[in-house]
């Protein structure tokens, strides 16, 4: 990949879409369109769009269209790709640190790059094949048979997953009933627990693994309820308790000056550890404060909580 250095305005040069490079990515959520929507009509495009040297999108695609839709400029900064894989790897590069990507999105785009991934380690054999058979007495000899390509690594290694993760991404895209990807999709279930769920159900008669994949989907699903309940009433409790222990250690504080004398002495103060211990004090203050202040609101609901 290089930076070109060429710029285009959209009033000189009309970019192409390519489908696969427009759908490699998840689209936006519609907050989050609607966001950068906002943003273009009060900002103006100040990211340029990324095209390559025959024009084509590949980064900027949702910038380019609603640009269009408004009627508002942009810039387009050519970058010169070795091939369409390369074009597709720097897009998602790119777009991984903007994008809160699971581990099951992210399969589906190395998915999504497996042809060319597995096109170019085939390439690569031949090319080794060739090169070892050039020359010497070995170029009598007969062809030996390539391995099959393995490209499980590869494709891991695109997208930033271990090995592992990626295979049991590659078992749910063949294996899984609908109903474990639609709730992948909606981020339901982990990739493991929807690799767990499509192994348990493999082995049953094909007509029942669709009800008996929703029904285990559902199960997972209801207990991610039980531990996101029990997260939070644990969450609350902890809250409460910090509030009960500050109130405990407060009510035992004598501020006369007799006390104040005796702790500064006791504990050999230093003037800035004074100097610090009573900045600390006044912002104590102004917590209890607030504290007050959000009780004397709560009253009135007193009987409703």
């Amino acid at each position: 990949m290089k930076n070109t250095g060429i710029v285009y305005h959209s009033t000189e040069r009309t970019p192409t879409v390519l489908a696969e490079l427009a759908g490699l990515l998840p689209p936006l959520s519609g907050e989050q369109l609607a966001a950068l929507e906002a943003d273009l009509l009060q900002n103006g495009c100040y990211s340029p769009v990324i095209v390559n040297e025959e024009l084509v999108i590949v980064d900027g695609h949702n910038r380019q269209s609603l640009c269009e839709k408004h009627g508002i400029p942009y810039n387009m900064a050519v970058f010169a790709f070795d091939d369409l894989l390369e074009a597709k790897q720097w897009a998602l590069d790119t777009q991984k640190g903007r994008r809160n990507l699971d581990k099951w999105e992210l399969g589906k785009i190395a998915l999504k790059l497996r042809p060319e991934i597995e096109a170019r380690a085939k390439a690569n054999q031949q090319t080794y094949h060739g090169n070892q058979y050039e020359s010497g007495p070995s170029a009598t000899l007969p062809e030996v048979p390539s391995a099959p390509v393995d490209t499980r690594k590869e494709l891991a290694a695109s997208v930033g997953l271990g090995e592992r993760t990626m295979g049991k991404v590659m078992q749910i895209d063949e294996h899984a009933p609908a109903a474990v990807k639609e709730a992948l999709d909606k981020k339901e279930l982990s990739v493991n627990q929807g690799y767990q769920i499509t192994r348990q159900v493999q082995d049953l008669p094909e007509d029942e693994q669709g009800q008996a994949a929703l029904d285990l989907v559902e199960l997972e699903k209801a207990k991610k309820e039980i531990r996101e309940k029990d997260a939070e009433i644990d969450r609350q409790s902890k809250i409460a308790g910090v509030f009960c222990k500050a109130y405990e250690k407060a009510v035992l504080l004598t501020p006369t000056e007799e006390n104040v004398r005796i702790w500064v002495k006791c504990t050999r103060m230093t003037r800035e550890e004074m100097e610090d211990t009573i900045k600390e004090s006044r912002e104590l203050a102004d917590v209890f404060t607030a504290i007050a202040g959000l009780m004397e609101r709560l009253l009135p609901e007193r009987g409703t909580l």
